[in-house]
C-alpha cells in the first residue's frame, strides 16, 4: 500500500468467490464511488471462467459514469496468487450448488418442517454448515500460510459457523462477519420515526442502536433518535400495525412459497410485543430461530404471518437472469451502473485504513462484549472501527426475557461447530435432532438427516457417511 496525504494507494483485494453474480458486482460498485483508496482486486473463484467474466466487468467499472477511484481486476487460477500480498481478503462463496441447497430446503417439507431461508438454521443449515466448514479450514489455512497480517471480511453464511471455524483454524486471524439484517431493521425504525414524528428522510444511520445476539438473530437493546428512546414509540407503532405494515405502494406476493422477500414486518413485531426487546433481522430469518410451531408450522401460517418462504426453484430462476446479465455486461450490452449497495464493507476498510472511523454491527468471538454469552462464541454486537483495529462494544447481557430463546441457539451453534470440526456424525445430528425447527419424532429425524447427507453427499466425503448415527 502507499498512503498520500489524503488517499491510499496501491491496496490489494483477494475476493474468495471472485465469480460471484451478485456481491462482487456490489463491492466493485461500492469501490468505484469511493475516491480515497484504490488498487487491485485478485478474483478467485473455483469457477475460473465466472472469475474472468468479471474481471471484464470489473474493469469496466474504471470507466463508468461516476467512477470516482482506479480499481484493477485481475482472474487468477490459485488461491495462493489472489492471498500473496493481499490487504484484505473479502469471502463470498457458494458451499456447493443450488442442487445440494434445493435438499437443504426442500427435503424436510415431506416430514412437515417449512424453512424461509435454510442457510443458517434449521436441517438446511446444519447441511449447508457441514459442506462449508472443510472449505473455510482450507481458506484459514491458506491466509494463515500466505497474508496473515491481512483483514478478513466474511459474507458467507452460515455467518457464526464460518467465522467460528476461521479463528478455529488461525487463531491471530483478524477476521470478522457483516451482515445487513440490523440495517433492515433501522430503516424500519427510521420509518417509525418519520411518521410518529412527522419528520422525512430519516437515514438508518441516524438511527443509534445496541445489537447483541448471535447473526440472523439479533435484537436490539437500545434505539435512539435524536436521543429519544424509541422503544415506547415502537410499542405503540407495533400494537397499531400488528396486522402487518406496508412502506408507500409496496406489494406483497400473495404466493409465500414462491420466494417473496418482502414481509410486513408481522413476526419482528410480534416477536417485540411478547417479549418487550426489538427483533433486528428480517422475518424470513427470525422466523426460523422460533420454535418451529410459530411462525413456520405451514405455508398457511406463513401467508397469516406475510413473509416468504424462498423457494430454491425461485433462487435458480434468479441465477439464470443473472447469468444472462453477465453476459450483457461482459459482452458491452449492457452498461454497468454505479449504485450504492448500502453495505459497510468499503467503509470498514477506508476505517481500517485510517481515512475514517465507523462504529457498525459485526460477528466476533465473544471476548466479553456479551458477558452472559460463552466466551469464544461468535457474537454480534457493534464494534469500532479505526486505523489498524477493531473493537468490540460491550454490549451487555442478554436481556433475560429474550435469554432462553438465544442462549439455546448460541449453544446449538458451539455443538454444531465442535462436531463438524471433529467430523461427528453422532455430534452433528444431536444438534441436527434438536434444532428448534426438527419438530418431527426422532426417527423421522434420522431418515431426514441420512437422506439429507445422500443428497449432498459429493461435498461430504470427509465423513463417514456409512456411519450409524
Amino acid at each position: 500500500m502507499h498512503y498520500t496525504e489524503k488517499t491510499v494507494e496501491e491496496i490489494k483485494i483477494a475476493y474468495i468467490g471472485g465469480g460471484s453474480r451478485g456481491w462482487a458486482w456490489g463491492l466493485m460498485s461500492d469501490l468505484a464511488s469511493c475516491s480515497d483508496i484504490s488498487g487491485q482486486v485478485a478474483l478467485y473463484d473455483i469457477d475460473l471462467e465466472a472469475a474472468k467474466d468479471n474481471e471484464i466487468i470489473g474493469n469496466l467499472f474504471r470507466r463508468a459514469e461516476g467512477a470516482a477511484s482506479d480499481w484493477r481486476y485481475l482472474a487468477v487460477r490459485e488461491l495462493k496468487e489472489a492471498l500473496t500480498g493481499a490487504d484484505f481478503v473479502v469471502i463470498s462463496i457458494l458451499p456447493g450448488t443450488f442442487d445440494e441447497m434445493e435438499s437443504d430446503v426442500h427435503a424436510p417439507e415431506k416430514y412437515g418442517i417449512f424453512q424461509s431461508v435454510g442457510d443458517t438454521s434449521g436441517p438446511g443449515g446444519t447441511l449447508r454448515a457441514m459442506r462449508t466448514v472443510p472449505m473455510f479450514e482450507d481458506i484459514a489455512r491458506a491466509i494463515q500460510a500466505y497474508c496473515p497480517d491481512a483483514w478478513v471480511i466474511n459474507y458467507t453464511n452460515p455467518m457464526t459457523i464460518c467465522v467460528k471455524t476461521l479463528y478455529r483454524v488461525f487463531p491471530r486471524i483478524k477476521a470478522f462477519g457483516c451482515c445487513h439484517e440490523v440495517f433492515g431493521t433501522q430503516k424500519f425504525l427510521a420509518h417509525m420515526a418519520e411518521e410518529t414524528f412527522d419528520v422525512q428522510n430519516i437515514d438508518r444511520h441516524e438511527i443509534k442502536v445496541n445489537p447483541v445476539g448471535v447473526n440472523h438473530f439479533t435484537w436490539l437493546t437500545d434505539a435512539l433518535w435524536r436521543n429519544i428512546d424509541l422503544f415506547p414509540h415502537y410499542r405503540s407503532f407495533c400494537q397499531k400495525y400488528r396486522d402487518g405494515y406496508r412502506t408507500g405502494d409496496q406489494q406483497i406476493d400473495s404466493n409465500w412459497m414462491n420466494n417473496s422477500f418482502t414481509s410486513t414486518e408481522k413476526v419482528k413485531m410480534d416477536l417485540f410485543l411478547r417479549y418487550g426487546w426489538i427483533a433486528a433481522a428480517g422475518d424470513r430469518h427470525l422466523a426460523e430461530f422460533c420454535p418451529g410451531k410459530w411462525y413456520l408450522e405451514n405455508p398457511e401460517r406463513v401467508s397469516e404471518m406475510q413473509f416468504g418462504l424462498t423457494g430454491v426453484a425461485w433462487r435458480k430462476k434468479d441465477l439464470e437472469e443473472r447469468l444472462a446479465k453477465s453476459r450483457r455486461l461482459r459482452n458491452g450490452e449492457e452498461q454497468v451502473k454505479i449504485n450504492g449497495t448500502g453495505e459497510e464493507g468499503v467503509n470498514q476498510i477506508r476505517a481500517l485504513l485510517g481515512l475514517c472511523d465507523l462504529v457498525t454491527n459485526v460477528n466476533l468471538p465473544n471476548r466479553g462484549q456479551i458477558p452472559n454469552l460463552p466466551l469464544g462464541a461468535v457474537v454480534e454486537t457493534n464494534a469500532v472501527f479505526r486505523s489498524g483495529s477493531l473493537t468490540p462494544v460491550l454490549a451487555g447481557p442478554v436481556p433475560r426475557e429474550i435469554y432462553p430463546l438465544i442462549a439455546r441457539i448460541c449453544g446449538q451453534q458451539e455443538l454444531l461447530s465442535e462436531g463438524i470440526a471433529a467430523r461427528d456424525l453422532n455430534a452433528i445430528f444431536s444438534v441436527f435432532a434438536n434444532d428448534p425447527l426438527t419438530t418431527c419424532s426422532l426417527a423421522d429425524a434420522r431418515s431426514l438427516f441420512g437422506e439429507m447427507c445422500a443428497s449432498t453427499k459429493e461435498y461430504l466425503t470427509m465423513y463417514d457417511l456409512s456411519a450409524d448415527f
